[in-house]
C-alpha cells in the first residue's frame, strides 16, 4: 500500500495551502538579498521552501507572488513589462514594487 497520498508531503493540496505563508516570506526574502532592478522566478522561492520536492508548491508559489502583488509588495511580469498574473501565459518573473 502507497502511504506518499497521505504523508503529508508537499505534494498533497493541504500541504502546499500551508506553504503559502512561508513562500511569501521567502519571495521578499529572495527580493532583498538581490539588486533593486532583479527578478526571481517563482520556483527560486518552491526550491528555497523544498529543496527536495519544490516542483509541487510551484502553484502555491505563483499563488504567493499574486498575494504580494495585492499588498503592493511586488509585480509580476513577463519580458520586462507588468501582467496580471490571472491573464498571464508562460513563465512568469518577480519583481520589488517601483
Amino acid at each position: 500500500m502507497d502511504n506518499s497520498e497521505s504523508s503529508g508531503t508537499a505534494g498533497t493540496e493541504a500541504g502546499q495551502q500551508d506553504f503559502g505563508p512561508q513562500l511569501e516570506e521567502t519571495i521578499l526574502a529572495l527580493l532583498a538579498a538581490r539588486a533593486d532592478t532583479s527578478t526571481i522566478c517563482p520556483s527560486d522561492a518552491a526550491r528555497a521552501v523544498a529543496p527536495d520536492n519544490w516542483r509541487p508548491l510551484m502553484d502555491s508559489a505563483r499563488q504567493a507572488a499574486a498575494r504580494l502583488v495585492e499588498t503592493g509588495d511586488v509585480d509580476i511580469t513577463q519580458h520586462g513589462e507588468v501582467v496580471d498574473l490571472r491573464t498571464a501565459k508562460g513563465p512568469i518573473r518577480i519583481r520589488r514594487r517601483r
